[in-house]
């Protein structure tokens, strides 16, 4: 099991939820600071809030994902700042796309750097694939899947994360691979699923298909934040218990 987390808290609750693997996700941009897309991140916010998940926790995995700019150039730039984020505490990166950044994944590797592909719908990606769409529905599409991910386990993947994609192709393409399959939007046969924190937990409202909601976080913050302001408006908080004599 797989989920994003961007600070302290969420990281240290996770752990205790025994949850394997952490993703310091590019989705941080969308889920935290407010932008319209992923690839308004930056690579330092990348280095920022992997270092707050990565101080936080000590068994799981931490995945910091490289952002939008930083490895289209080639190899060497792919590895410079891989580099940045692992010294910044991940234990492996993640960049999308399938054969035509195989480069960047072996020198990646060879470098000592665990890398996670990413497959399917790529969020950095989102104006050229036309919006949120599932991939892979028709015959060319799947067998482009099947070969950008058999290019990535090629070229030294350690797992690859399949997103917004039809189950029976991810099913293929997970018994075609020998590394793990990650899952999110892409049915139950995948190794491993992942998913956004905030919309599992019910804190971004997000209702997409492929995500179920474990908590309804957003409603009982606004209950409590409301209850809060209502007694300070009333003077019934602080009260005798919360002050100091």
């Amino acid at each position: 099991s797989m989920l994003t987390a961007y600070d302290q808290f969420s990281a240290q609750a996770f752990e205790a939820a025994d949850i394997e693997v952490l993703l310091v996700g590019d989705s941080v941009g969308t889920t935290v600071l407010g932008y319209d897309s992923t690839t308004s991140t930056t690579h330092q916010d990348m280095l920022t809030f992997t270092g707050a998940v990565a101080r936080s926790v000590s068994r799981p995995l931490v995945v910091a994902d490289l952002a939008f700019g930083t490895y289209e150039a080639g190899p060497a730039e792919a590895l410079r700042h891989g580099v940045e984020l692992v010294r910044a505490g991940a234990g492996a990166v993640k960049l999308e796309g399938g054969a035509e950044v195989a480069p960047q994944v072996r020198s990646l590797v060879q470098a000592g750097i665990p890398v996670f592909g990413h497959l399917g719908f790529t969020p950095q990606s989102v104006n050229s694939l036309s919006g949120h769409r599932v991939q892979g529905r028709d015959e060319a599409g799947a067998q482009k899947l099947r070969e950008d991910a058999l290019a990535l386990q090629e070229a030294g993947v350690a797992a690859v994360v399949l997103e917004l994609v039809p189950a029976a192709v991810a099913a293929s393409v997970t018994a075609a691979l020998e590394v793990p399959t990650i899952g999110i939007g892409a049915g139950p046969d995948c190794d491993g699923q992942v998913l956004v924190w905030q919309d599992m937990a019910g804190l971004s409202g997000f209702r997409g298909k492929f995500v179920k909601t474990y908590a309804e976080l957003r409603a009982q913050l606004e209950q409590a934040a409301g209850q809060y302001r209502a007694e300070v408006s009333a003077r019934a908080y602080p009260g005798p218990e919360h002050s100091f004599e």
